[in-house]
């Protein structure tokens, strides 16, 4: 097997020409393409500029793990649950007013659940079961339209019947994480075979299964919120390094607001104010590291958000989408953040995926309810 370090190619951007791409994430995604060990960079069509590393992209580097392109929220994903509660007498708006209490720490026993999922106990588990700030969100959907029906029906997945979409990861386990290695290494890259490569990534792994069960326990207060049940048909993460074989070197594959285009159907989540897509990624993907867009990605800073929304709606006008759906966020600034103009169109993302042959569409999904925060609580 070849593990030496060559050249790596120029960044790919899988996007059509007429697809907006930020000139700032172009450059951000080159900057990363020329840092120690890298290989392959690639951005995805939902691509935006972070901090310092662009948002929607995967990176394969040989010998080194970069843990500042990760970020602090490892383990970040998407989870889909079925419920029992039947579309035809879904009322959005009685739906939203039952859910209460989800903020705050979960008031059962932590501790065991951790236990039970074979996790050990850290400074950040008041957090276990919440949502968080940021785009993080739990949403009640509904099935608009049906592609793929076997598919669609292999998942377990009924027209008839709600699903729940929630979107979070790690909480402050993660930032914890990045912080020390911050405080230690500054932003410079690990040496996988070294101790503190090896300690990364145990703690990483750690942070992903946290964030999995987070999901779970989200969902579950979720439903009991709504007296129903359900269960988990997807979770997939879109914040982690895994190891990869790329152009056949052994690399460490960095996904940083990209899903897993081997691990099965992703969703494909817009703005609260859009649709979301089902889609089954192409099982050939090696080009573009295996990854495929988690997301529409931003298309304002939030910085100018509010600037730019606050003429045109009230609050009150962002607590109903233009698809007849309910919002449910009592921060004030975070409501205008997350608007839906904020976001790129989720249409254009998945025409660029499907057009480059890496994903096709199983089913579209409706928002009825989007829910981020009753009040700014802090676990």
């Amino acid at each position: 097997m070849n593990t030496e370090i060559t050249s790596p190619p120029a960044p790919r951007i899988i996007a059509a020409p007429d697809s907006w791409i930020e000139g700032a994430a172009v450059q951000q995604l080159e900057a990363v393409a020329a840092l120690p060990g890298m290989q392959r960079a690639v951005g995805m069509p939902d691509l935006h500029p972070g901090k310092v590393t662009p948002i929607g992209a995967a990176f394969a580097s040989v010998g080194l793990i970069h843990p500042a392109l990760v970020g602090n929220d490892i383990g970040c994903g998407m989870g889909l649950w079925t419920t029992e509660l039947k579309r035809a007498k879904a009322k959005p708006a009685a739906l939203a007013g039952r859910l209460h209490g989800l903020d705050g720490p979960w008031d059962g026993d932590t501790a065991a659940r951790l236990a039970a999922a074979g996790l050990a106990p850290t400074a950040c588990d008041a957090a276990l079961g919440t949502i968080g700030g940021g785009n993080h969100f739990a949403e009640l959907q509904a099935i608009e339209a049906i592609h793929d029906a076997p598919a669609v029906a292999a998942l377990g997945l009924e027209a008839e019947r709600l699903l729940l979409l929630v979107h979070s990861g790690s909480r402050g386990l993660g930032e914890h994480i990045l912080r020390a290695h911050v405080e230690r290494h500054g932003h410079a890259p690990l040496a996988a075979d070294s101790d503190d490569g090896r300690a990364y990534l145990e703690q990483h792994e750690h942070a992903r299964r946290w964030a999995i069960e987070n999901r779970a326990l989200i969902a579950a207060r979720i439903s009991d919120c709504l007296r129903t049940t359900g269960e988990r048909r997807l979770d997939v993460c879109h914040n982690s390094v895994s190891a990869a074989l790329v152009d056949g070197c052994a690399c460490w594959l960095h996904r940083k607001g990209a899903a897993p285009a081997d691990a099965g159907p992703v969703v494909v989540p817009g703005s609260r104010g859009s649709f979301s897509y089902l889609v089954q990624p192409a099982p050939d993907s090696e080009a573009t590291l295996y990854s495929i867009a988690h997301g529409a990605g931003r298309r304002w800073k939030r910085s100018d958000t509010r600037a730019r929304l606050q003429r045109r709606f009230t609050a009150d006008d962002l607590t109903r989408t233009a698809l007849g759906s309910e919002v449910v966020c009592e921060d004030r600034e975070l409501l205008y953040e997350e608007a839906p103009p904020a976001y790129k169109d989720i249409d254009t993302v998945i025409r660029d995926l499907v057009d480059a042959g890496l994903a096709r569409v199983l089913a579209v999904l409706r928002p009825l309810v989007t829910y981020k925060l009753r009040a700014r609580v802090r676990a």
